[in-house]
């Protein structure tokens, strides 16, 4: 299966290159751009930027493998990302990453058989003072309670009118 870049997006791409007098540091969000576009990274993807960018697929795949915001495979609609670093960790961090564990019958990045959910445990998401914090895709939820992950669940669970 091959994957190409969008017109749309090779326009978006450009522009990073742009900022830099090579290619290469355009690396990071020609990645994200390419994986909203194909909804993960894969090895045709991989190719493609490192194309693109004239870098070997060896170091695209560094960068892949180095930060955990790239997917090497298909992620739920509603991504999941409960934060257990140390400031989550003394407020509830880990009673939020348990509830949401048992709601949705994942464990680390599991998806749910209907690709409606997907679920990852993350070190830290820079939200230290509004602990304990998860992230639906690019939606930061802070100063959780069992109550309010409770709601969050249920109104995600919802279809859309």
């Amino acid at each position: 299966m091959d994957f190409k870049f969008t017109p749309e997006n090779i326009e978006r791409i450009n522009k990073e290159i742009a900022k830099y007098p090579v290619k290469k540091p355009a690396v990071m969000a020609t990645l994200y751009i390419a994986q909203e576009q194909n909804g993960f990274i894969s090895n045709e993807v991989i190719k493609e930027v490192s194309l693109l960018l004239n870098m070997t697929a060896e170091e695209v795949l560094g960068v892949v493998t180095f930060y955990t915001m790239y997917y090497q495979k298909p992620m739920g609609k509603n991504h999941i990302q409960v934060c257990t670093n140390v400031s989550c960790m003394l407020r509830g961090g880990y009673e939020i990453w348990n509830q949401v564990k048992e709601k949705l019958g994942l464990e680390n990045m599991g998806v749910t058989e209907d690709h409606k959910f997907s679920l990852e445990e993350v070190e830290c998401m820079g939200s230290c003072g509004t602990a304990p914090m998860l992230a639906v895709n690019e939606d930061y939820y802070e100063n959780l309670t069992k109550e309010k992950v409770e709601e969050l669940l249920k109104s995600l669970s919802q279809p859309l009118s």
